[in-house]
């Protein structure tokens, strides 16, 4: 980690200074996910196998195995992977430079030294070329400082998301990390239902993604970039997207509708450049929200905290 970096910090974030790593650790966190996503029970949308902040890095939470539970952490300060066990087993290895397969390997090695025997699907999603992780042996980086700084980022950008999250009382998912797209993401719901998701999305079966989007929501996250949008940004979409959605205003100045993504985009160096991040965060969170709910005529006097 970088002495030079605090916990108050919004720090640098240049994607292509770390993409590698980055690439990396995005099939690594794909690996752990599966294993969540295959032992823990089916929670609407998909949230029994997302991710959590920590105070250290990210963690699966408690996954039920066998009559009892364990966790797999990412600890982005020590940078170790981390397992324990509710009877006190633990294991983990270093986080390093190392391929997906080296990476597959151990992990898969160490939860069966700990008595934990799961069958995954051995290969990533959401990404448009796909290699199976016992086949990816192509050599990755390890750039403990960029991941330390993208930490802080998500750390903050947790931070001032549940800030937005508790002024809504309305169903509303936790602030949680997807390993699918590696995004950190909170979710606003209406109530309604919405109409089956046309899917497409490579290498992630149709029903997942009708599954997810089976109830109307307005939804913002962060995520570390994906060209064209080819630097950390924040974003805001809306399922279905409401008639005049990527004409509405919305602020800060520097945020714009992408075409690309059919989403709303403000860059990450927009905040973290800005007199106060966490005002400019929460006024483009809240502005996009209202966007969304106006237009699609959400009763937000009972969805709103007032």
């Amino acid at each position: 980690m970088s002495s030079t970096l605090s916990p108050a910090d919004w720090p640098e974030l240049g994607l292509s200074d770390w993409i590698d790593t980055r690439d990396a650790i995005h099939r690594w966190l794909q690996v752990a996910g599966k294993v969540r996503l295959r032992l823990a029970p089916l929670v609407n949308h998909y949230w029994h196998s997302t991710f959590y902040l920590t105070a250290r890095g990210i963690t699966s939470s408690p996954i039920p195995y066998n009559g009892q539970s364990f966790t797999i952490d990412f600890d982005f300060v020590r940078h170790r992977l981390i397992m324990a066990k509710a009877d006190g087993g633990a294991g983990g290895f270093p986080l390093r430079a190392q391929s997906v397969a080296e990476f597959y390997d151990r992990f898969m090695s160490e939860l069966a030294r700990l008595g934990i025997v799961v069958r995954i699907s051995a290969r990533p999603n959401e990404l448009p070329v796909v290699v199976p992780f016992r086949q990816d042996d192509a050599p990755r980086p390890y750039d403990a400082d960029a991941v330390h700084r993208f930490w802080l980022v998500l750390s903050q950008s947790d931070r001032v998301f549940k800030q937005f999250r508790a002024q809504f009382i309305g169903k509303c998912s936790p602030v949680h990390l997807f390993w699918g797209g590696m995004d950190l993401a909170v979710t606003r719901f209406s109530g309604r239902t919405a109409p089956p998701h046309p899917g497409g999305i490579p290498n992630l079966p149709d029903y997942v993604t009708r599954e997810s989007y089976s109830h109307e929501v307005s939804s913002c996250g962060f995520w570390s970039g994906t060209a064209p949008i080819d630097y950390p940004a924040f974003y805001a979409y809306a399922y279905p997207q409401p008639p005049g959605f990527a004409e509405g205003r919305v602020r800060p100045e520097g945020a714009f509708y992408s075409t690309d993504f059919g989403e709303f985009i403000l860059p990450y160096d927009r905040v973290r450049e800005s007199d106060s991040p966490d005002d400019t965060l929460l006024d483009f969170l809240e502005s996009t929200y209202v966007v969304a709910a106006d237009l699609a005529r959400w009763d937000r006097a009972a969805l709103e905290r007032r």
